[in-house]
């Protein structure tokens, strides 16, 4: 017997012993992986109904608007002090009382003015009559021109002194320069004041200023005359709403903050809001009459898209729209819907397309 038959026997006998060793175990394996393996029960997904709540679209006004922070501020404000330094010696208002324009504030001794008026008046009815003899004599070529006018000058420098001492009293008078409400005062009578004390703050507040900033993205959306809406909190905490209009935009925006200065005036005809209360203005940037709109919530993202779920037939069928205008809650919808569709609005994420549906609640948009 020759070498390569004598190992291909041998090789033959080794497979068989192999086989015989292998097979069995297989054999058991396979048994025990058929036992193992179970039919895939249905998931009964396609069967299965979603509850969801969904809207009934219908065109409707869609605004755009911009939320921001401001005060409210006196249309008139001055701090009152007098123009010439002296002892008060008279108070004629009372503390946060509505006073006149011209009505008298307070007063400062006047006493040496008075006292000098009383002599440049005393010197008038002299004056006077010099002029007249010297006019009479010019007419009858008896004085010189200049003779006259030296009197004349004469006459004309008195009077310019009484109007002079007379002005100075006035300053020695403290006015309201607007009608307003008078604050606390900070001197009492008999103080000695100086142009620099301030004696007592004037403020008007009706009407009402309403000052605030906006981004400079919306400075062209901003300018005399545009509404706007202003909240405030009540006592109880609950915001309250009010209307206002805008008068002034300052003319260049704010450098550090990119941010635009505007004033909008309230009426506040019983005066119940004061100044310096913190506000959240509301302003509309853009407007549309009859848009179609569906909840943010029912949009789905999807590789570059907008999805939404419309209800048809008792299925979820999901519709790409395109958006337009939106707010803080609704979407202005361009195309991809028409009005009467009906919006499928929670449970987005679990719906698949052509899943079975039941409309729990139906609101209409």
């Amino acid at each position: 017997m020759t070498k390569p038959v004598k190992w291909s026997i041998i090789a033959i006998i080794a497979l068989i012993i192999i086989g015989l060793f292998v097979y069995p175990r297989l054999k058991r394996q396979q048994n025990v992986e058929k036992t193992e393996v179970k039919p895939s029960a249905p998931s009964g997904r396609q069967n299965q109904v979603l509850n969801i709540n969904a809207v009934l679209l219908r065109q409707q006004r869609l605004t755009d608007m911009g939320r921001s922070m401001g005060s409210t501020l006196p249309d008139e404000e001055v701090n009152l002090s007098f123009e010439q330094s002296g002892k008060i010696v008279a108070i004629h208002f009372k503390e946060g009382t509505h006073v006149q324009k011209g009505e008298l504030l307070a007063k400062i001794n006047d006493k040496p003015l008075q006292a000098e008026l009383k002599k440049l008046e005393a010197q008038v009815q002299l004056a006077e009559d010099r002029v007249f003899r010297q006019k009479t004599l010019l007419e009858k070529d008896a004085v010189s021109q200049e003779a006259y006018e030296q009197v004349t000058t004469e006459y004309d420098k008195l009077m310019a002194d009484i109007e002079l001492v007379k002005a100075n009293i006035a300053q020695t008078e403290l006015r309201a320069p607007f009608d307003g409400i008078i604050g606390l005062r900070l001197v009492s009578e008999g103080a000695y004041v100086t142009p620099a004390t301030v004696v007592v703050n004037l403020t008007k507040i009706s009407p009402l200023k309403i000052e605030f900033s906006i981004n400079e993205y919306y400075a062209t959306d901003v300018s005399d005359g545009t509404p706007i809406v202003f909240y405030m909190q009540n006592t109880d905490g609950k915001e309250q709403k009010y209307n206002a209009t805008v008068y002034a935009v300052e003319s260049e925006i704010e450098p550090k903050t990119r941010t635009l200065k505007v004033r909008a005036i309230f009426p506040n005809e019983n005066e119940a809001i004061k100044p310096g209360r913190y506000v959240s203005v509301e302003i509309t940037k853009r407007e549309i009459k009859n848009a179609i709109v569906v909840p943010s919530e029912a949009i789905i993202p999807e590789m570059g898209q907008s999805i939404v779920y419309k209800y048809q037939n008792g299925e979820a069928v999901p519709v790409q729209i395109m958006q337009g205008l939106r707010n803080e809650k609704m979407v202005q919808v361009l195309a991809g819907l028409q009005t009467g569709d009906t919006v499928i609005t929670t449970g987005v994420m679990q719906l698949r397309a052509g899943m079975r549906v039941s409309i729990d609640n139906l609101q209409e948009e």
